[in-house]
Formats: C-alpha cells, sequence, structure tokens
C-alpha cells in the first residue's frame, strides 16, 4: 500500500531520513544539482519531469530529466542551483524550506557528481507552468502510483564494444520513458517514499551508498 508521503507526518519521516545526508553533502562540491518535485495533482502523489528541449546540444537532448544543471560559482549550494535552475527551466517557485532533503548523489559518464534534491512543491498542474522554450520541450507529472505498477517498470542493459556492462532502470508507459539517470534518481525517491512498495534490486556501477 503507497503510504500517505503528502501527509505532515510522511514528509517529516523523509526529513528525517535525509536529515544526515542532506547536512554532509549539501556543501560539498558538485557539477549538478537537480530538483525532484514531489506534488499533487488532481489530488494524486505524482512526481514532476521535464522533456529536454531537442534543439539543445549534447546526448541529452530530447530526453526526460528532472529540472536541474550545472552549479554556478555564484550558487550558495548545491540546493541553490537546483531552485535556481527549476525557476529557470519551468517557471517553478520553490520555497526553500519546502525543500525536504538530498538524496544520494549520482554520477553521469564523465564520472561527474549529479546531486537530486527532494522537495514537496503541493498541487500543481503542469499544464499551468511556463516552460523556457530554449531547455524544455514539455512539463509532465508521473503518478506515484503508475511508477510503482510493475508493468510500467523495467531495466534497460548497457553494452560497449559489444560487451555487457550494467543494467539501469526505465520507467514505461507514460507519455515518455524515463531511463538513464533520471530513472536511478527516481528509484532513489521510490524507495524513500514507498519502501514496502517499492523495493529496487540493483546497484549501479559507481554509486556508492551513502
Amino acid at each position: 500500500m503507497l503510504p500517505d508521503c503528502l501527509s505532515a507526518e510522511g514528509e517529516q519521516r523523509c526529513r528525517r531520513l535525509l536529515g544526515k545526508a542532506t547536512a554532509r553533502l549539501r556543501g560539498r562540491p558538485a557539477a549538478a544539482a537537480v530538483l525532484v518535485p514531489l506534488c499533487s495533482v488532481r489530488g494524486v502523489p505524482a512526481l514532476l519531469y521535464t522533456l529536454r528541449s531537442s534543439l539543445l546540444a549534447g546526448r541529452h537532448k530530447g530526453d526526460v530529466s528532472f529540472p536541474g544543471g550545472k552549479c554556478d560559482p555564484a550558487d550558495r549550494d548545491v540546493v541553490h542551483t537546483a531552485l535556481r535552475e527549476t525557476q529557470e527551466e519551468v517557471g517553478l517557485d520553490v520555497p526553500e524550506n519546502h525543500v525536504w532533503g538530498i538524496l544520494q548523489p549520482v554520477f553521469d559518464q564523465e564520472k561527474n557528481t549529479v546531486v537530486p534534491v527532494l522537495a514537496g512543491v503541493g498541487p500543481l498542474d503542469p499544464q499551468s507552468l511556463k516552460p523556457n522554450p530554449k531547455e524544455v520541450d514539455e512539463v509532465f507529472a508521473l503518478p506515484l502510483t503508475h511508477l510503482l505498477q510493475v508493468q510500467n517498470q523495467g531495466y534497460t542493459n548497457f553494452c560497449q564494444r559489444g560487451n555487457f556492462r550494467y543494467t539501469m532502470p526505465v520507467f514505461l508507459n507514460g507519455p515518455h520513458r524515463v531511463w538513464g539517470l533520471t530513472a536511478v534518481i527516481t528509484e532513489f525517491t521510490l524507495q524513500l517514499l514507498a519502501p514496502g512498495a517499492y523495493k529496487p534490486s540493483l546497484e549501479y556501477p559507481g554509486m556508492s551508498r551513502h
């Protein structure tokens, strides 16, 4: 059964579980940070995603991601980076006191550290947001119930030069496929929000447990 993660009790449980990691990781240098926006869409708990613009440079254009980006020298910390980038990308202002904590960092193929920041953003209509068209093609939400259904979960095997390297999760049957680091962060989030309903079975290369 999905716990009431949007309740005050659910929020306090998550803040408590993330407290030590947040205190340890908040001031550490990182290449980038993303916001994991936990919202309520028509009363249903959901996570908010973006579809990166197909006009962007690099291999991640057109991919599903959480709002976020590179840390700027002027940013106070990774939380500030995630909140600033979210406002710039999708026009969503999230107060700092709505941040619940920092999830386990992940690493891209260049071994750059990407820090996920979980925040409760309250009731939200994704269609009311005004994303920056230079960075984002679309904003959409996936209900936690959708993400927790086994038929919407899968895994992708990554190979290099014909040899198997590692396996990562993928979430299917929504408006767009959620894969790569965004799927890993989604999996970490589900493990926190619904530990009894979601139990990941994979370990990822280069990702130390905190």
